[in-house]
Order: C-alpha cells, then structure tokens, then sequence
C-alpha cells in the first residue's frame, strides 16, 4: 500500500499536467500560449512548493531564482551575432558564447541552484517574519542588478532574438521534470527530516536533525528547479527585469496559496486553476466574448481577483483547495484491496 500511495501521489499531478499539454493541441495558437505559460508557472510553484511546503518558512526570494535562470538560458542561447546590438556592454565571455537550447536550460537550473546555495548560507538560520523578508531584500537586490548592470544582460531593455523554443512539449516536459524531482525529494529522508522540523523544530533537533542543513539542501533544490523555470520562460516569450519581479511573485505564491502551500498535488492544481482564471481574465482585460456579449474589464482586474480569491481561500480553507494533503487512494478502496490480498 506504501508503494500504491506513493505511485498516485506521483501520478495524479502527472496526469494533470499531461492533460493541460493535450489541451493544448486541440486549441487556437492564441491559447496555446496560455497554455504553455500555464505548464511554466507549474515548474515555478512546484520550486516554491519544494521549499516553502517542506520547510513551513515563506520565502518571496524564489523569482529571484527564476530570473537569474532566465537571463542564463537566454544571454547563452542568443546568437553571438545579435548580441552587440542588444547588449552592447556584455562582458566577453557572454558576447562571445552561444549554447543550444537544452545546454542553455541545465545552465539556468545550475546556476539558479549555486545561487540560492549561495543566499542560503546566511538566510536559512531564519524563520517566520525574518525570513519573509530577508528573502524579499534578496527579490529586491536582484531586481535592481539585472535591470541596471548592462555587462550581464539587456539592462532596461527587453530580451529579444532569444530562440522560442519552448512549446507545449518542452513545457510539459520542464513541468513534470520539476513534479518528479519535488517528489523525489518529499519522498527521501531528506524531505522527511524537512518535514520534521517544519511540525516541532525543537523534537527535530532533539534526534539530531540539522535544521539549517535541511532547509540549505531544500533552498538550493528549488533554485535550481526555479532556475530551469526561468529558462523555460525566456524561450517562450520578450521579457524584461519586470517581468520577475512582484507580479510574478504575487501570482505564484496565490498560486500554492489557493491550491494546498503543503503538498505537491495542492501546488500543481493550485497552478493550473489560477493560471487558468488570470489567462481569462488578461484576455478580458482587452475584451472577449462571452456568450454573445463582449466582456471588457478594466486594466488590473486579474491582480485585482486572483487577490481576493486568495483572501478567500485563506478565510474559508486555509490549507487550499486540496486541503494541503495529497491525492491518495479512497479508503474503500484500500480497505477492499487489503481484504483482497488478506484472504
């Protein structure tokens, strides 16, 4: 039963995820773009997932993560011819190199992963309040250096030239590497330990758990999951230092807010429930049609929903959608099969 339990806590966000890239194929290009950003913003929850649901400590550092990841796959991946005109105060070493696509992503979850290590050192002896915002400070910091030092990127500028690699299959295929490394990590010993600090930090510590080492280990595997995230992200769409920076930040922590912050099944639906609510809403925001009569709502009306659905959650469920649990075999069933095997 241990092994059944754990094959469909592995496999029902599988599922859901597939689902979303099949979803994919029989709809408009248009859409098909909200689709694949939906796929996208998986990978980035299930990162905030990784650590902020095994460890119980608020980080709003993690698109940190997520942009130091993007601006790796896509400085690397653009043609070096392109870039004197768009960077033309890059560094040598980064004007002059160029990666395919797949090189590009495993850089931007490397060093998305060597610098959440790095801010971890000092971060991760914090909790509560603390935490939240130190992490935020590391939000800010970050921020400022990509969208103003030009020797490591475009600066103010957009990121253009950038191959837009990432389709329905590669976004599927970002989305469940993040799923199965979540859950291998929530599975081992390591994840378990997490755990435990996370319910009695005091009792963990008592066994000889580290709690600085567990939540260090967490820390750098969600940066690197957030890193590949990143680079997912800048093969799909133009973007710029706004775009990780608070929006983002907001949206995928509502994200695992409303789905269930402690549990894997709660931040993949989270995801893809909110990600689907926020595309229809940005398309109402320019007008869409609804049976027969054109919805136009004003600019920010998403933020403004995807806010109070949030506020809602919290008030009416606070463990989320799924109850913070993961989706697990009815107890019928297992009673069944147990009376099966016992006879």
């Amino acid at each position: 039963m241990r092994r059944a339990r754990a094959a469909l806590e592995l496999l029902a966000p599988v599922l859901l995820v597939v689902l979303v890239a099949l979803f994919g194929t029989i709809v408009s290009s248009s859409t098909q773009t909200y689709v694949v950003t939906t796929l996208v913003n998986v990978a980035i929850v299930v990162a905030l997932y990784l650590f902020i649901g095994n460890s119980g400590v608020l980080s709003f550092g993690h698109i940190s993560f997520v942009a130091v990841g993007a601006w790796t796959a896509g400085i690397l991946s653009m043609p070096a011819s392109e870039k004197p005109a768009i960077m033309p105060s890059l560094v040598g070493f980064l004007r002059d190199t160029t990666v395919g696509n797949v090189p590009s992503l495993a850089l931007a979850a490397a060093v998305g992963a060597a610098y959440a290590l790095l801010v971890g050192l000092p971060l991760m002896r914090l909790s509560g309040l603390a935490a939240g915002i130190a992490t935020f400070g590391v939000l800010e910091i970050t921020h400022n250096v990509l969208r103003y030092w030009e020797k490591i990127g475009p600066g103010l500028n957009t990121f253009s030239a950038v191959p837009e690699t990432t389709g329905l299959l590669q976004a599927c295929v970002g989305a469940l590497i993040a799923i199965v490394v979540a859950f291998a990590y929530q599975w081992s010993r390591y994840g378990r330990m997490l755990r435990a600090t996370r319910e009695d930090p005091a009792a963990a510590r008592a066994v000889g758990v580290s709690v600085y080492g567990q939540r260090l280990l967490a820390f750098t595997l969600s940066g690197a999951v957030a890193g590949l995230a990143g680079g997912l992200y800048v093969h799909l769409l133009p973007v710029n230092a706004e775009s990780f920076y608070l929006d983002l930040t907001f949206i995928t922590l509502a994200m695992l807010v409303i789905g269930g912050a402690t549990s894997l099944w709660g931040a993949v639906v989270g995801a893809v429930a909110v990600s689907a609510v926020d595309s229809f809403l940005a398309e109402a925001e320019n007008g869409v049609n609804v049976f027969g009569r054109t919805l136009d709502l004003p600019s920010g009306t998403r933020i403004v929903v995807v806010g109070t659905l949030m506020a809602l959650v919290l008030i009416l469920r606070p463990a989320g959608l799924t109850g913070g649990r993961e989706l697990r075999v009815p107890r019928a069933l297992r009673r069944s099969v147990l009376t099966k095997f016992s006879a």
